[in-house]
């Protein structure tokens, strides 16, 4: 009897033994792996505050929090080499862990890079064409990305469980009708999502266009993959498909350049001077900062009856910047007029012919 005793003991020593091993061996691993990535962040950072460019500074920072998952994992690794008991545990969950990191390390390097990117793309400077062109392919192809590494990121975290696998391969083994169902649930989405990919080949739009569409007037403010966002005059978001800016027709004002025309129209009595209306529009127009030096031209684009109408046509560096502009022309045009040439505004003339003929 002392033998089988003796046997049982020893049994259930191992079994006590293994996991408080693999519990040692994992906590001694996590705990050097935590402290080399803060040794060698540490000094990474530091590099990175010397230099003038921001670029390092975004590289660094993104990189901290998946890299220092990717370092216990390899520390891990090296330790189950070393402990059976750990090597058992660590086999079971690598193959579920690893697709996750190396999922999280890509779109922590895919949105540095594009970050830093961006830093090169100054949407601030009067002439912005080119770096909201930019901006708008770096932030598509940007979302277009992540959307490739979560789905198979995820797809191979689900192969790596067994269940998952097994039926998800029984499932595409009748999946003829589910599958043009889910086809045709999911087309607007599919739809959306193409329609993403051919607007960052054909830029129909850009960050920070402005645009009119749906009667609304304001800016590009965000391009997703399935929607764009259109900040309205009046602080308004409007939310529009993309697919819209693919088959709608819409205008853009911006297109090729961010300068714009503007205009101002008076409606003056047929006897008005144009000559004195030019001289002040000039002396207007030119005294204002916001003024861009391009355009200024004063024309008479319509005549009725009772009235003329003259534009007034001027030069801003960008939408906002115009219609500030035109505000202040039209008042202050008005306002002089008002103050110097009062008959000049236009009137409305009756004529009573029998007192005309009476007087006769």
């Amino acid at each position: 009897m002392i033998e089988p005793i003796s046997e049982s003991i020893d049994v259930s020593t191992r079994l006590l033994a293994d996991p408080a091993q693999a519990a040692i061996a994992a906590g001694i691993a996590i705990l050097a792996a935590i402290v080399i990535h803060g040794a060698i962040f540490l000094v990474l950072q530091r590099v990175a505050t010397r230099t003038e460019a921001d670029s390092d500074d975004i590289v660094v920072r993104a990189l901290r929090g998946p890299t220092r998952l990717a370092t216990i994992i390899v520390a891990l690794i090296v330790a189950a080499r070393e402990v059976p008991e750990l090597d058992e545990i660590w086999a079971r969950i690598a193959a579920f862990v690893l697709p996750a990191v190396v999922g999280w390390i890509a779109l922590a390097v895919l949105r540095a890079l594009v970050e830093a990117a961006k830093l090169k793309a100054d949407i601030s400077v009067a002439d912005n064409l080119k770096a909201r062109r930019k901006r708008t392919k770096l932030t598509m192809f940007s979302r277009i990305a992540t959307f490739i590494i979560v789905f198979v990121t995820v797809g191979l975290m689900l192969l790596a469980i067994p269940g998952v696998r097994n039926i998800g391969l029984s499932l595409v083994a009748s999946a003829g009708l589910a599958g043009l169902a889910v086809g045709a649930a999911a087309q607007p989405a599919l739809k959306s999502l193409i329609a993403g990919v051919q607007m960052a080949m054909t830029e129909p739009i850009n960050i920070d266009d402005a645009v009119v569409l749906e009667g609304e007037w304001g800016w590009i403010e965000d391009i997703r993959t399935t929607y764009v966002v259109v900040k309205i005059w009046d602080e308004r978001r409007l939310v529009v498909p993309t697919s819209y800016f693919l088959e709608q027709p819409f205008q853009n004002w911006t297109k090729q350049t961010a300068n714009l025309l503007g205009t101002v129209f008076l409606h003056l009595d047929p006897k008005a001077k144009i000559g004195p209306i030019r001289e002040e529009f000039f002396r207007q127009v030119e005294d204002n900062e916001r003024w861009d030096g391009r355009v200024r031209v004063v024309q008479v684009t319509e005549t009725t009856r009772d009235s003329i109408e003259v534009r007034l046509l001027m030069s801003a560096k960008d939408s906002p910047t115009l219609f500030d502009l035109r505000c202040d022309i039209r008042e202050g045009m008005l306002e002089w007029l008002a103050d110097n040439r009062p008959q000049d505004f236009a009137q409305l003339r009756l004529v009573n012919v029998e007192g005309a003929q009476a007087a006769g």
